[in-house]
């Protein structure tokens, strides 16, 4: 290839070689979360690769891997894809407790505050939340 640029592809496979790990000692640089954050220099150009790294991952039973799936990806993919990535990720919210909590953990940036998006993004973002506290509703 000759091409010394990082590509979205290594930016996954180094953080799948971490993942799912445990969380760092407290005070301490968490690899998996610095792995996830070079995946989030793609979000912008590489919507569908973040995307399945993101539908794979927020389905963790490590609170702290959703977590940083959350911060680092999710909410930054709705933060420039929201057309494209909320109705995936409304689906798998659905039906996947786990992922469920993890759009919980997001905030809006962006094109999730536009103001339709945004009413979606609550609606939804209120059911995740009941889903966290076992209230799930329908």
């Amino acid at each position: 290839m000759g091409d010394t640029l990082p590509s979205v592809d290594l930016a996954i496979a180094a953080a799948e070689r971490l993942l799912p790990g445990e969380p760092a000692p407290e005070n301490e640089t968490d690899p998996r979360w610095q792995a996830l954050i070079e995946i989030a220099d793609f979000i912008e150009t590489n919507p569908e690769e973040v995307w399945s790294f993101v539908a794979r991952w927020g389905k963790s039973s490590c609170e702290d891997l959703r977590s940083a799936v959350a911060t680092c990806l999710l909410e930054h993919l709705l933060e420039h894809h929201f057309g494209l990535i909320f109705p995936r990720l409304s689906r798998l919210a659905r039906r996947n407790p786990m992922f469920a909590l993890t759009f919980a953990a997001c905030s809006k940036f962006g094109q999730a505050e536009e103001p339709t998006n945004a009413q979606r993004f609550d609606s939804l973002h209120g059911w995740c939340i009941d889903v966290r506290g076992g209230q799930k509703r329908d």
